[in-house]
């Protein structure tokens, strides 16, 4: 019986997440949350309590914000003032504390110049994605960039994966994902793509290893590697031995 093709074998796109797995946004979440909650006459909260609320949308993290002072009618109460003067604080300060986390712009380079499609698939809205990528100079590498508000439904949905896939042209199990929570690998799942998972980033308090995924990779640039061993084997080339094989989950 011949053994199924490793699920890395002929891609040919990367869907990349932006928060938690190209950059550590946390500390701009934390100036511009705490500014909010000083506006609103709340006390101001750590950086570990936003990181386990981060990477479910704007709508999210601010409800998940006021429910550590407010019950159910509390938050509804107070949502539109508050998601007003994040959505302020935030643009005010989008970037400036924010940093690259290692490896991200060698690894976008290596999959780029294998000749992989990239896109970058966040929940973060556009008006929020946009100019933290810009200035970060990563911009450059993506042939699209979809945010949380471009489609009806957000990860962990499948549809802005499969969106992305049709905007290359290409079925999703050629398409990888690459992202740092279950959100990325239940959306890959759900459309059939092939996912890969970094441990450093906001999975929402769970291990990363807990998740289902073909893979953890330190880096981008591992995962460009792991990507390009596959993709030789699958080309009939033996590069030997793996050295950049993927911690199982």
């Amino acid at each position: 019986m011949t053994a199924a093709a490793h699920p890395l074998c002929g891609v040919r796109a990367a869907i990349v997440d932006l928060d938690g797995t190209m950059l550590d946004t946390v500390p701009d979440f934390h100036v511009a949350i705490n500014r909010m909650r000083e506006e609103l006459g709340l006390p101001s909260i750590t950086a570990e309590q936003i990181k386990n609320m981060v990477g479910k949308g704007s709508e999210n993290l601010i409800r998940s914000v006021l429910a550590l002072d407010h019950d159910d009618a509390g938050i509804e109460r107070h949502f539109v003032e508050a998601m007003d003067a994040y959505q302020r604080h935030y643009l005010a300060i989008n970037g400036h504390h924010s940093t690259l986390y290692p490896d991200v712009a060698a690894g976008l380079a290596e999959l780029k110049g294998a000749g992989l499609r990239l896109a970058c698939v966040t929940n973060k809205p556009l008006a929020f994605a946009l100019p933290l990528l810009k200035l970060k100079e990563l911009d450059g590498y993506f042939e699209v960039i979809y945010g949380g508000d471009s489609f009806p439904k957000k990860k962990p949905d499948p549809m802005p994966l499969l969106k992305a896939c049709e905007f290359f042209g290409l079925p999703p199990a050629q398409v990888v994902a690459i992202g740092d929570s279950s959100n990325d690998a239940q959306a890959a799942r759900a459309a059939g793509c092939p996912v890969l998972t970094v441990p450093y980033g906001y999975n929402h308090g769970e291990a990363i290893h807990k998740t289902d995924s073909d893979g953890i990779v330190d880096t981008l640039l591992h995962a460009a590697r792991l990507i390009g061993l596959h993709n030789s084997t699958d080309n009939g080339i033996d590069n030997g031995t793996d050295n950049n094989t993927a911690e199982p989950t």
